[in-house]
């Protein structure tokens, strides 16, 4: 529940069934009044109290109460004035009186049990049995919810229901101002406060609260101490000393207005400014610390407070005191308004200070201020409560029944009364005997004469929607140095986007390191506890906080690696179109016809072919072209392969043919040649098919090899297909070499076999080197280690056996003649 200043109750309560006698000489109310019905009343008239040092030879005396509080007098006279009001309508219990007894606690829990005993006793003397016609019929309790609470434990015992429900509250519960607090600390963004709170229920039962709520919004508290106005000054100067060392600059005090006082006596001392006080009710709204010399000190607080209301006819009541009364109270608030000393019997003969004439319409104080009429206003509604639930058991309100029956009638009267005041305000409770949480935010600014105002910068009401029940209005907040920018209290930096939390070994959660995401992670939003991986398809950007398309790799014909790769491939059709031109314009000559032309018109074809295969290669992988690709690149070198192997064929069967009685060359005449070409090209084709249909090759998202870039390549499908296919083409290349190798020493003058052999030995060079540099190279350099492989290989072969006819048929045209062919 917490200790609440503002916090009002009151309970039903009734005597025990036995008669009881008291021991001892009875406390007499500060304030009374008789009535039909009786309501009792416990105010902290006064702040404190004067100890009496025991004798243990006689009976412990009262404590003597000092210090009289202004606004704890107003309380009790708004008490009064209600009922007297309540008295003076016919429309509210009829032909029956209220009245009250109103005892003094002096702000200690011992005198505040005290009072209630006596309330509940309702003796006139110590040796008269306890009457019931004497019991108060209901008690508004202390302004100050410890006591209420040490209260209700004492009495209950007694046969009093004092919890709920029979228990009520005319002021919301401070765990709803514990919740406030805590969504406007975490509204503002700061998540490293310290706290601070009265060290009785109030303070440690609402700080408690505070904090729960608190870390569940991820706030961290950086200390909570809690304190209490008689604790020694030592005490006092601990707490002035966390102060000045702590490094939050948000201060939560949960603290009763009377605590605060003795605090700031000592912070004012130590000059400790710059702090961004957050208060509970109990002082955010107190005039007295607003104008204290610590104003300045406090300047920019913020809190929540029980709203302003208005009382009619309650500020001509208040200054209405009659001093001629011999009331002790009255005299005693006369006295410390004015000055001065009243004349009594004690006193008869001796100066007269008071002039007799002193008026309480111009005074301005605490006492006469209706303009903050917070706590009175709960009052004022806490007796018209009372009123409310006997006036609808009018039959028990003569009490000339039984008193248990009607207590119980009235107790559930008061569990529904729901009713209007004056100004429009609705009075009710719901099922736990609490009113609805509603509370003005209050912003300390300085006025244009240099004072302290109050001035409502928001609202709370916890009976609206979470996301709703806090709110602000234009009004522009100043906070602690009369800054206009929200002060930042962080342990830590909020960590920016791109970046992680990671908390400090031993630290609150509140404390900890920014921590950049990995590669490949991004956090979006700041404080992001975890990062967050990106899609498979994506990346993390360099700032890491986005996800970005991942660069897609492959040789397109805009790189220039791509560009350089396809000028190689159209030169190289460019040189074997122009040997072919060549070989056409010269068909005639002995070089060209000894060389089988027909064969080498068809090999400068497939290397044509050979080079533009190439082109195959370079672009986005799709489906067609990843079949087109490896099967072009079959088909062509086999075809390219089978003409170099029919033309070495053709120059051993041309070398046997010259032998005496040779006929080798009827069996491999064009016709053979033709149909060898296109039995080994058509094997290969039936390899590329069975390929093609079981597992052809298709497009392919590397995204294993590199984590930043996705590599689109074509995958092979069947491997075994792959490889068979490369395997028929060296298989053809090695027989074309072994044959070429054996021709080498041939006796002809131009010798085509040796140029064949070291075409050959180029091609299978550039293959066998090709194996472990395809395996081995990354993303789209694999492509391009084929693409060169088919490059180098079809240049080796283009220049190897066509480079030195062109060089005979073009710069030596005078060996072009079959004499010189036939040598030796």
């Amino acid at each position: 529940m917490g200790f609440l200043h503002t916090w009002l109750l009151f309970t039903l309560v009734r005597a025990a069934d036995p008669p009881c006698k008291l021991w001892g000489p009875p406390d007499i109310p500060q304030l009374r009044r008789d009535g039909d019905v009786t309501i009792g009343g416990i105010f902290s008239f006064h702040n404190s109290w004067e100890e009496m040092m025991p004798t243990f030879t006689s009976k412990p005396e009262q404590p003597k109460c000092k210090s009289l509080s202004f606004r704890e007098f107003q309380n009790a006279q708004t008490m009064v004035f209600a009922i007297e009001e309540i008295n003076n309508r016919a429309d509210i219990l009829p032909g029956i009186s209220l009245g009250y007894k109103i005892y003094d606690s002096c702000g200690s829990i011992e005198m505040a049990l005290r009072a209630s005993l006596s309330l509940v006793n309702g003796a006139n003397g110590s040796q008269m049995p306890c009457q019931r016609t004497n019991t108060i019929q209901a008690i508004i309790a202390e302004t100050s919810s410890t006591p209420t609470i040490a209260i209700s434990a004492t009495v209950g015992p007694l046969h009093l229901p004092v919890k709920h429900p029979s228990f009520f509250r005319t002021i919301p519960s401070d765990y709803y101002q514990s919740q406030a607090l805590a969504k406007l600390v975490k509204y503002f963004g700061w998540t490293w406060v310290g706290a601070l709170c009265s060290d009785n229920d109030y303070g440690n039962n609402g700080m408690n609260t505070f904090i729960k709520a608190a870390t569940e919004f991820g706030v961290c508290v950086e200390f909570s101490e809690a304190f209490f106005r008689t604790d020694p000054r030592e005490e006092i100067l601990r707490i002035v000393e966390i102060l000045k060392k702590s490094s939050s600059k948000v201060i939560v005090a949960f603290v009763s207005y009377s605590d605060m006082e003795v605090l700031l006596g000592e912070i004012a001392q130590h000059n400790i400014t710059g702090l961004q006080w957050i208060g509970s009710e109990s002082w955010i709204s107190d005039m007295n610390i607003a104008t204290g010399k610590w104003q300045q000190i406090l300047r920019g607080s913020m809190g929540f407070a029980i709203p302003k209301a208005e009382i009619t006819g309650l500020k001509e009541f208040l200054i209405k005191l009659n001093t001629s009364s011999d009331i002790d109270l009255y005299k005693e608030l006369w006295e410390t308004i004015f000055q001065c000393k009243l004349p009594s019997q004690e006193t008869a003969g001796s100066k007269i200070m008071c002039k007799g004439n002193e008026s309480l319409n111009n005074v301005q104080n605490q006492y006469t201020d209706v303009t903050e009429l917070q706590i009175a206003n709960n009052v004022y509604k806490a007796v018209y409560a009372v009123a409310y639930a006997l006036n609808s058991t009018i039959s028990c309100s003569k009490w000339d029944t039984n008193q248990s029956k009607c207590l119980d009638e009235v107790l559930n009267a008061l569990r529904e009364v729901s009713f209007f005041t004056e100004r429009g305000e609705k009075v009710f409770f719901d099922k736990n005997g609490d009113p609805a949480a509603r509370y003005d935010l209050l912003n300390w600014q300085q006025g244009e004469d240099g004072t302290t105002e109050f001035v409502k910068v928001g609202f709370y009401d916890a009976s609206l929607q979470p996301g709703f029940q806090l709110s602000f209005n234009n009004i522009s907040i100043v906070w602690a140095k009369n800054q206009h920018q929200v002060p930042v209290s962080v342990c830590s930096e909020s960590c920016p986007t791109g970046t992680r939390k990671a908390v400090k070994k031993g630290k609150p959660v509140c404390c900890y390191d920014c921590i950049p995401c990995a590669e490949g992670e991004i956090s979006n939003k700041t404080d992001s506890v975890m990062c967050l991986k990106c899609p498979p398809e994506f990346w993390s950007n360099k700032w890491r906080d986005t996800c970005v398309p991942k660069l897609v790799e492959f040789i397109s014909f805009e790189d220039v690696m791509g560009i350089i790769l396809v000028l190689f491939s159209l030169l190289g059709v460019s040189f074997t179109l122009g040997i072919a031109v060549v070989f056409f314009v010269h068909k005639d000559t002995p070089i060209v016809k000894a060389n089988n032309s027909e064969l080498s018109f068809l090999l400068l074809f497939s290397l044509t072919l050979c080079f533009l295969c190439s082109l195959t290669f370079i672009g986005r992988p799709t489906e067609w072209s990843c079949m087109l690709r490896h099967t072009a690149f079959g088909i062509t070198f086999v075809l390219c392969i089978s003409c170099v192997l029919g033309k070495t064929i053709v120059v051993l069967m041309d070398f046997r043919a010259t032998l005496p009685g040779s006929n080798v060359m009827k069996w491999f005449g064009p016709l053979q040649q033709r149909l060898s070409v296109i039995t080994f090209t058509l094997l290969q084709f039936l390899i590329c098919v069975l390929w093609l249909t079981i597992s052809p090759p298709f497009p392919y998202m590397n995204m294993n090899y590199y984590q930043e870039r996705i590599i689109l390549e074509c995958k092979l499908g069947s491997n075994f297909g792959f490889w068979a296919v490369l395997g028929y083409i060296g298989l053809l290349a090695l027989l074309c070499f072994i044959l070429a190798f054996l021709a080498r020493k041939l006796p002809d003058n131009f010798n085509e076999a040796k140029f064949i052999t070291f075409s050959m030995l180029i091609f299978c060079a550039v293959w066998i080197t090709f194996i472990p540099a395809y395996v081995s190279s990354p993303g789209k350099f694999t492509v391009a280690v084929e693409i060169f492989a088919i490059l180098a290989s079809s240049f080796g072969l283009l220049f190897c056996i066509f480079a030195p006819k062109c060089y005979i048929i073009l710069l030596r045209p005078e060996q072009n003649t079959k004499k010189h062919m036939m040598g030796k």
